[in-house]
C-alpha cells in the first residue's frame, strides 16, 4: 500500500451534526458500516520506555505503531495493523489474526509464527527484541464516508474511551472510561489528490489541522 495524505481536526458537536449532512449529500456511506457507523476497539503496543507514545508527542518523523483491531464487539474479524508515518504521509499494513493468535500475543508468547505471516513475524520479533507489549485499549464509534476520485475516506470519530491499563482485547467486560474532553475527531485521507468538492465540505471554521492521537489521549491516565 502506498503512503496517503491525512488531515485531522478536533471538532465540536454542532460541527459533527453539520458535517454528517454535508458528507452524506456528496459522499457514499462505507459499505462496511451498519446504519452509517460501527464501533472500533484497538489494542495498542508500546515498549517499556513508551517509545511510540513519546515519538508521537515529540513529533518524530518516521515513526510506527502496532495495534490489533476488532469491530462491533465481535472477534469474527481480528486485524493486526502497523501504521507508519513519514513526512506527514501515512501508510497502513494489515494481516488477519485468529483468536488463538491474539491469545498467544496477550500471553507474551513470541514464538515465530508460520511462514507467510510477515506482519505477525515482525511483531513477534519486536516483542522479543524491543520489548513491545500490549499497553491499552482504545474504543470509539466511527462514521465513515467514501468518495471514488482520489480514493478519499472521511471519518467522524466520537465516544472515544480508554481501557486504562486493560489489555484483554477479547474481554467484553473490559472497563473503559471517556477520555478527557470527550473529543470528536474529523479525519480526511486521500491518495494523490483531494477533490475540491471534498476539500470545501470538510472545512470547519475555527479549526486547524492537528496531530491528534487517540492512543496518546488514552495514555494520559498512565
Amino acid at each position: 500500500m502506498d503512503y496517503r495524505h491525512e488531515w485531522k481536526h478536533e471538532i465540536g458537536y454542532p460541527d459533527l451534526l453539520a458535517l454528517r449532512r454535508r458528507l452524506a449529500a456528496v459522499m457514499d456511506p462505507d459499505p462496511h458500516a451498519a446504519n452509517g457507523k460501527y464501533d472500533i476497539r484497538s489494542l495498542y503496543f508500546d515498549n517499556l520506555a513508551d517509545r511510540a507514545l513519546r515519538e508521537k508527542l515529540d513529533g518524530v518523523n518516521g515513526r510506527e505503531k502496532f495495534r490489533i483491531r476488532c469491530y462491533n464487539g465481535s472477534a469474527a474479524l481480528l486485524l493486526l495493523e502497523k501504521k507508519g508515518k513519514i513526512n506527514g504521509l501515512c501508510r497502513k499494513e494489515q494481516e488477519s489474526l485468529s483468536r488463538e493468535e491474539v491469545r498467544r500475543i496477550l500471553r507474551g508468547d513470541m514464538a515465530p509464527p508460520p511462514a507467510g505471516r510477515p506482519l505477525l513475524t515482525e511483531l513477534c520479533r519486536k516483542m522479543a527484541l524491543q520489548g513491545l507489549r500490549p499497553r491499552t485499549i482504545v474504543d470509539y464509534t466511527r462514521e465513515p464516508f467514501v468518495f471514488g476520485p482520489g480514493n478519499v475516506r472521511v471519518t467522524l470519530d466520537h465516544h472515544i474511551r480508554t481501557g486504562l491499563a486493560g489489555t484483554d482485547l477479547l474481554d467484553p467486560e473490559c472497563v473503559t472510561i471517556p477520555v478527557r474532553g470527550d473529543p470528536i475527531i474529523l479525519e480526511v485521507k486521500w491518495d494523490a489528490f483531494l477533490p475540491a468538492v471534498i476539500r470545501d465540505i470538510v472545512q470547519v471554521p475555527g479549526t486547524h489541522t492537528s496531530a491528534y492521537s487517540k492512543y496518546a489521549a488514552c495514555r494520559v491516565f498512565g
